[in-house]
């Protein structure tokens, strides 16, 4: 294997065969990936089905209620169970309409940055030669320019909008996929079923796609849980130093950096969307850490 990758990865476990039906017993029992799952699945359902759970409109201003307390407060009511911002808008409702936002990011980056990584790792595993060499340089390159120093310039340049962040981060956070693709592809190309493939005369594109890549596909899923919540960190932090998300757009990072004037007088308008978010990257990183257990068991760090 050579050294052209000069990241601190993980080199990825052997791959025998599929995952076994024994493992989606596992699943259950592991501990992480229940509790990470199930609170990303709790914020999943918020998010898709909003509209239901949301008490208000997000967008709707009620400047004669601004900054009412949530309801544990002495001043509050259970007529807005998070309080209102700074212009009267309910909290809770922009909180459960500001989930969609974080999870079509971390979801569109994912996708994004793991075709292009995924596509680059394959084609270095496999065909190694001048096609490894040139896709470790570009990795190098991409790694020598700091994925936040780098969006912060982009965004400022091109304007700070929703699609522009999803775009800019996808473009930026390949390069995970493309080193643990590079090795796993080159452990699964030298195992008999891909040597039997390349015997009976498949096609490369063939023996890629569907020799290669299922067997691939838990290493791709764990990096893809790891990314998606780098990216809702990474646009939180955009929309907090206003080039991200621009407003009225209820991001979680953007309704932070709105209260960052009431931080000392109303604490919980950056508490509330704060912990929301901490919950939201946590659930994330541990559902990923759980599937990492139940797919690569006997992998170390």
């Amino acid at each position: 294997m050579s050294a052209q990758f000069p990241v601190a990865i993980a080199a990825t476990a052997a791959i025998d065969a599929p995952v076994p039906p024994s493992a989606w017993r596992q699943l259950v029992k592991n501990k992480a990936l229940v509790a990470g799952g199930g609170v990303l699945l709790l914020i999943v359902l918020l998010a898709v089905f909003a509209p239901l759970f949301a008490p208000y409109d997000p967008y709707a201003q009620d400047l004669a209620h601004r900054t009412v307390p949530p309801f544990w407060y002495p001043e509050g009511a259970w007529l807005h169970p998070l309080g209102t911002d700074q212009l009267g808008r309910d909290y809770l409702s922009r909180l459960i309409y500001g989930a969609r936002i974080s999870l079509l990011i971390g979801a569109s980056v994912a996708l994004i940055s793991g075709l292009i990584g995924t596509t680059m790792g394959m084609l270095a595993g496999y065909f190694g030669g001048r096609t490894d060499m040139v896709v470790s340089f570009l990795v190098t390159t991409r790694l020598s320019m700091p994925v936040i120093l780098v969006a912060l310039a982009t965004v400022a340049l091109v304007g700070g909008s929703l699609w522009v962040v999803i775009l800019v981060l996808g473009l930026l956070k390949w390069d995970r996929f493309a080193v643990v693709m590079r090795s796993a592809t080159q452990q699964v190309r030298s195992l008999e079923y891909v040597a039997a493939a390349q015997a009976a005369g498949a096609s490369t594109a063939r023996i890629v796609l569907t020799e290669v890549l299922p067997n691939v596909l838990p290493h791709l899923i764990v990096i893809a849980t790891l990314e998606a919540a780098s990216a809702i960190l990474l646009e939180a932090s955009l929309s907090f130093l206003g080039l991200g998300v621009q407003p009225p757009l209820p991001s979680w990072g953007l309704m932070i950096s709105e209260a960052k004037a009431y931080m000392f007088f109303s604490f919980w308008l950056i508490a509330i969307p704060g912990t929301a978010l901490a919950l939201l990257i946590f659930a994330i990183n541990l559902a990923g850490d759980g599937l990492h257990q139940v797919f690569m068991p006997n992998e170390r760090a």
